[in-house]
This record gives structure tokens, C-alpha cells and sequence, in this order.
């Protein structure tokens, strides 16, 4: 059986605010309603969305990562550079500033309004990946202090 992933649901405290940064940022097509506004749909190109959805309770930080094409990685990234949006090399923020080359590409993470981490890289994780990235991870470390 092939299995995709349809859609996950973002939890947000503004549903609209986090849709809309979310879009601006990544450069998507602006947030369609969905189910009498409950929803607020952020399309993906594989046919996959993500769905933010406004919550009282308290939010758990999650994690979302989005590939993107060299030439897509350039737009966000100089949009949250423009935006003066924090970012880091790694996703547990101790490269500020910094972009990472892990398995050849290009990656960086950066939080929503919610908390939530978000991720743009250009090239999928391999079967190396963990063991290469720690080391990636210890070098970039290196250089900085």
C-alpha cells in the first residue's frame, strides 16, 4: 500500500496570524477557510496541507519540516532575514545565525508565533544522515567557539 500524508493540524492561539506568517514566509498561496472557518489551509505542492486551527489551551511546540528547491530556499531565507525572524543551524537553537550543510544541502530552523519549529532544507535526511549530522553538528560548534 502507498501511504501519503494528506494533512497536520498546527495548533495556534491566532489562527490567522500563524497562517498568514506561515504563507508569507514559505511563500505559499494565502490560507483558504475550511468547515466554517474552523480550519485555515495552507496547500502544499504534493497535494498535502497544513491545517492551522485555533486552540485556548496551552500549545506544545511541534515540529515541521518543508523541502524546498535551492532557488525556494533562497526566497525564505531572505524573507526571514528581511523579517528579522530569529533562526538557527540546528534544532536546538545553539548555532544562531547560521545555516547548516547536512547531507549536502542547505538547512535552517526558525519558530512561528506559537512556538512551533520550522524547518527548510533542501535535501532529504539519508541513512548516514544521523551520524553525519551529529558530526556536521560538532564542527559547526567548533568554529564558532
Amino acid at each position: 500500500m502507498a501511504l501519503e500524508l494528506n494533512h497536520t493540524i498546527v495548533k495556534a492561539h491566532d489562527r490567522r496570524a500563524t497562517a498568514d506568517f506561515i504563507a508569507e514566509v514559505l511563500g505559499l498561496a494565502e490560507p483558504e477557510s475550511f468547515a466554517a472557518d474552523h480550519f485555515l489551509i495552507l496547500r502544499l505542492a504534493n497535494n498535502t496541507s497544513v491545517d492551522v486551527m485555533h486552540v485556548d489551551a496551552p500549545i506544545d511546540s511541534e515540529h515541521y519540516a518543508f523541502l524546498v528547491s535551492e532557488r525556494e530556499f533562497d526566497e525564505i531565507f531572505s524573507r526571514v532575514q528581511e523579517k528579522e525572524i530569529p533562526y538557527w543551524a540546528d534544532p536546538f537553537g545553539s548555532l544562531p545565525n547560521r545555516i547548516n550543510t547536512l547531507d549536502g544541502g542547505r538547512g535552517f530552523y526558525f519558530l512561528d508565533p506559537n512556538g512551533h519549529s520550522l524547518e527548510v532544507l533542501t535535501t532529504p535526511y539519508g541513512e548516514e544522515s544521523e551520524a553525519f549530522g551529529l558530526r556536521k553538528l560538532a564542527q559547526l560548534k567548533g568554529e564558532r567557539g
